[in-house]
């Protein structure tokens, strides 16, 4: 697909192309490792005596590579010149509109010429030149292999009309991206919570984490304000009973050990079906006639909410939207949250740290909208001291 769309603009791009953009777009695509020297220099000689026969030699290389090294050609003309990009590529810009022409009504994920589909590692210059900058948490090499990742994902709930359809590609595609990053990834599924509770606890005393540089906390469940919710949560409790909700704000309590002090701690909260107008949580299949309405406009999604307050020290957490709303999960493909964070780490996270990469998820995840249904995740409360990046494959 993106092979295709640098073929057709190839004309254009030749005839619009400035030397000093085509210059920016070769370093950037040598420094991916797109081209190597032996590639980069004949079309850099070719740009002294004709601009034209150096940018139609630096597309048609690049095309011939495929669609992954096409789009991160495409990406590049994006972020170095929008307008030329629009130009080139205006069927990209129509693609992000919706069948009633409303910006993001599309809840797909986004074209291929945009995202990597796989992880793009970091270059060893960028590494050593980030390791000389004092706002940048230090990871070294030896403490990148002691990384450590838990991952809990909540499918079946004893009320089986509660069932997270489509969390089982969410677990996989986030334990194939933690894994990726060079996490060991702790996994649990269908826990209650005071399973969960104890999930951390343990975690919280893995051996690993004196040497890691960073952690990872990747839960996945039903929601309410302040609450991620176990398998066995009801609404019909006793007064003397305590309903199965994990309070949000023990992970910070458990991860404030000696171990990971110091250190980033990221947190991923998609929590399904939070707050129906701010206080009752709403299960999958409740409502049927509404969600056979929803179904007949041809979207198949499910909904999650959440929204939490936390003060510790280098954390930083991205929530699945914003508080009293609702964002949504698709049964095929899992949630549209872990299907962002897919494709924004795979394509930016060898250049861009975490706050950057969730700000893109974010900006990513504002673009859906079908007809009064909106989502934007959020990053809440970050208390991280300095930029973090992971760098992928160093």
């Amino acid at each position: 697909m993106a092979a295709k769309l640098l073929l057709k603009a190839r004309s254009k791009f030749v005839d619009q192309v400035n030397p000093e953009l085509l210059k920016q777009i070769l370093d950037k695509l040598l420094e991916d490792e797109v081209l190597n020297d032996q590639e980069k220099n004949p079309i850099h000689k070719l740009m002294n005596s004709n601009d034209a026969d150096a940018a139609r030699s630096l597309i048609d290389v690049v095309r011939k590579k495929g669609d992954r090294a096409s789009g991160m050609m495409i990406d590049h003309i994006k972020n170095l010149d929008g307008n030329l990009y629009d130009e080139l590529f205006p069927q990209s810009t129509q693609g992000a509109q919706g069948p009633q022409g409303t910006q993001g009504a599309q809840a797909a994920p986004a074209p291929p010429s945009e995202f990597s589909d796989k992880l793009i590692p970091t270059t060893e210059a960028f590494w050593r030149q980030q390791q000389m900058d004092d706002d940048v948490y230090p990871v070294f090499k030896p403490a990148k292999k002691q990384r450590v990742a838990l991952l809990i994902t909540n499918i079946k709930f004893q009320d089986e009309r509660r069932n997270r359809r489509g969390a089982d590609k969410d677990e996989r595609n986030m334990e194939k991206l933690l894994s990726a990053l060079g996490y060991e990834v702790v996994k649990y599924t269908d826990l209650t919570a005071k399973e969960i509770d104890e999930a951390i606890i343990k975690f919280s005393k893995h051996p690993k984490l004196t040497d890691t540089d960073s952690v990872f906390v990747v839960i996945m469940s039903h929601g309410k304000r302040d609450f991620v919710l176990g398998v066995n949560y009801r609404e019909d409790v006793c007064a003397n009973e305590k309903p199965d909700e994990f309070p949000i704000d023990n992970i910070c309590k458990h991860l404030a050990c000696r171990a990971l002090e110091d250190k980033p701690k990221v947190i991923i909260i998609q929590a399904c079906r939070g707050e129906d107008h701010g206080s009752l949580p709403v299960w999958d299949g409740v409502n049927q006639a509404a969600a056979d309405a929803f179904q007949s406009d041809s979207v198949n999604l499910e909904d999650d909410a959440l929204r939490f307050v936390h003060q510790e020290k280098d954390f930083i957490f991205l929530l699945s939207c914003t508080p009293n709303t609702v964002s949504y999960r698709q049964p095929d493909h899992g949630s549209l949250l872990i299907q962002y964070v897919v494709q924004v780490f795979n394509t930016d996270a060898h250049k861009d740290d975490i706050k950057e990469l969730f700000r893109k998820v974010s900006k990513q995840s504002e673009k859906f909208q079908h007809g009064n249904k909106m989502q934007i995740a959020i990053t809440d409360r970050c208390s991280l001291m300095r930029r973090f990046y992971l760098f992928p494959g160093i």
